[in-house]
């Protein structure tokens, strides 16, 4: 009985589209009239683990454009970062995208 190697197949497939489709989830914090901006730099730093830099970049889209995307992957787990910005007195959501 012959046995036949697996053959292996390149994708066709960019690495972009690849993770377009492996984490097609959000999560978008929103402005709100609430919280300080260095709060909301303080909960991507501790939450996501963001450094000062990327934090404060996210905290800028939200309070110049009025939301931005802080997270992707599985709606599940989009569903906990959206629940963990909501404990955080943050306004958050999940958008697929």
């Amino acid at each position: 009985m012959a046995t036949t190697s697996p053959v292996e197949v390149e994708p066709d497939l960019t690495p972009d589209e690849v993770t377009l489709t492996a984490k097609p989830w959000v999560t978008i914090v929103w402005n709100d009239p609430v919280n300080l901006m260095s709060y909301v730099t303080y909960v991507f730093r501790t939450y996501f683990g963001y450094d000062q830099k990327k934090a404060e970049k996210l905290m800028l889209e939200v309070h110049h454009d009025g939301k931005s995307a802080v997270s992707n992957g599985t709606r599940e787990e989009m569903e906990r970062d959206v629940q963990a910005m909501h404990e955080y007195g943050l306004w958050a959501t999940l958008e697929k995208q």
